[in-house]
């Protein structure tokens, strides 16, 4: 076996930096509380001399433009989840290993990613795409691939006979123990790995318990490391809160492209696609406390989608035409209906597992103009040529099927049939197929009797036309109802 973990240092801030194009705005998490600490603060906030455990008054007096947001626990919590479902699309195997680490048996996929150095790209690289700082540890155990990226070490090691002599140097602190548990261990001059590995095991269990001993077995291999392994909820419900509030729909953008990509590791961990999905805009606290409700912005797709190409381009065509009642503090997005969509084949030659997908233009054009601007027909079953089609809101939802006529039908029909005889009185139409008699409708006051022909128009088209039988044969008009395309 071989594991990797994603260790995530400043996982209190990326969940709100990562909503930023750029650090160029000091940000800073803090304690809250009366006396607020910084927790932790981004790479323009560390520029104007703010570090982390100093008083958050003192932050501002360094940097008055700073940007302050207190640390959310759920958030991170939230965070980790939507990162170890983002994992799964390279393993089948992902454990979240609270605070602030996700890891994952990647020994099975080596050869479908194309080997260690490959996948770890991939894995770094996406990361990095999904708006979050890491370090990567890989070894042959959970244990282990925690301790190394704790302890900043990327060197893969894979054979783990080589774990002790890895671990052994690796500070003491790195590892989950009491602090009771720690103090004393630094107080007998015990402040390594190693050190603590080559203690009398009995004694070592009498003084501290077992599970001191339960940590380096887990870590060196000797003992088996149960994990829960992670699974998808069964719905995603992606929230992103902003650095500062947005007043602009268009600035909204760089957020939105980052909880697609969350919806969208979802759905490849799934094997499902989004058929709708809703993007509620949250306003300003003091906004909500007078009675503002959250901006609802839903959408549906024409047919189960995933692909971040496909989503994106959707969405940002419904903003675009959005105007905020008032500024947006956060963002939530949340699939109402999903349906299964089975993955795409890899290809064979290199660039084949390239993103080519477009955005269907029904899809753009619902966006763009309104959920319900786009109509489909959609047969019906009914001889009466007029009523045998129904116009519907362009949905996902298929018609019920059914067996069309032989007979041929034109694409195009006239709102209400046109008497001929002005047409014909000069220039005559000839009759080419037919008749076909359609007689119904008897029983709701539609009553038709009529025999349809195709027949060719002076002008060249090829028309749809009837002769009117309710008043007998003789004396039926002659009736314009389509033409052929």
């Amino acid at each position: 076996m071989l594991w990797a973990c994603l260790l995530f240092p400043s996982l209190p801030l990326d969940v709100f930096a990562r909503a930023q194009r750029n650090d160029s705005v000091p940000l800073v998490v803090g304690s809250g509380g009366h006396y607020p600490r910084v927790v932790v603060a981004n790479a323009a906030a560390r520029r104007a001399g703010i570090r982390d455990g100093q008083l958050v008054s003192g932050a501002f007096a360094l940097a008055p433009e700073l940007a302050l947001r207190d640390r959310d626990p759920d958030a991170e919590a939230r965070a980790l989840a939507q990162l170890a479902t983002w994992t799964l699309t390279f393993t089948p195997m992902a454990c979240v290993a609270p605070p602030n680490a996700v890891v994952a048996d990647i020994g099975a996929s080596l050869r479908l990613f194309g080997g260690l150095p490959r996948l770890v790209a991939r894995l770094a690289g996406g990361t990095h795409a999904l708006g979050y700082d890491h370090r990567l540890g890989i070894a042959p155990t959970s244990g282990a691939a925690l301790l190394l990226a704790r302890a900043g070490r990327t060197q893969a090691v894979t054979d783990r006979a080589r774990l002790p002599e890895v671990l052994g140097p690796l500070p003491l602190a790195l590892v989950d123990l009491e602090d009771t548990t720690r103090a004393t261990l630094r107080e007998a001059g015990v402040t390594t790995f190693g050190q603590a590995a080559a203690l009398p095991r009995d004694g070592l269990a009498r003084r501290f318990g077992p599970a001191i001993l339960a940590r380096i077995d887990h870590a060196l291999g000797r003992a088996p490391d149960p994990r829960a392994p992670f699974v998808p909820p069964p719905r995603f419900e992606g929230r992103l809160d902003l650095p500062a509030p947005v007043h602009e729909a268009e600035a909204l953008g760089f957020g939105v492209q980052r909880l697609v990509r969350d919806l969208a590791d979802w759905l490849a961990a799934r094997g499902l696609g989004a058929v709708r999905v809703t993007l509620t805009l949250a306003h300003e606290r003091y906004l909500r406390q007078r009675g503002l409700p959250a901006t609802e912005v839903p959408f549906a797709l024409g047919a189960p989608a995933r692909t971040l190409v496909h989503l994106l381009g959707v969405l940002r065509e419904r903003l675009a035409r959005l105007t905020l009642p008032a500024p947006v503090e956060a963002m939530t997005l949340a699939t109402d209906e999903t349906a299964p969509l089975p993955g795409r084949n890899l290809g064979l030659l290199p660039g084949d597992d390239a993103d080519k997908v477009e955005v269907p233009l029904a899809d753009r054009l619902r966006a763009r103009l309104g959920e319900n601007a786009l109509h489909r027909f959609v047969p019906h079953a009914e001889h009466r040529p007029e009523r045998a089609m129904r116009d519907l809101p362009l949905t996902p939802a298929r018609a019920k099927a059914f067996a069309l006529p032989d007979a041929p039908r034109p694409l195009w029909l006239l709102p209400e049939p046109e008497p001929l005889a002005p047409h014909i009185e000069t220039r005559p139409f000839v009759l080419r197929d037919g008749p076909e008699r359609i007689e119904s409708g008897w029983w709701d006051g539609g009553d038709v009797r009529r025999d349809y022909y195709v027949a060719d128009t002076p002008d060249g088209a090829t028309a749809w036309i009837y002769r009117d039988l309710r008043y007998g044969i003789d004396d039926g008009e002659w009736f314009l109802h389509g033409y052929f395309a």
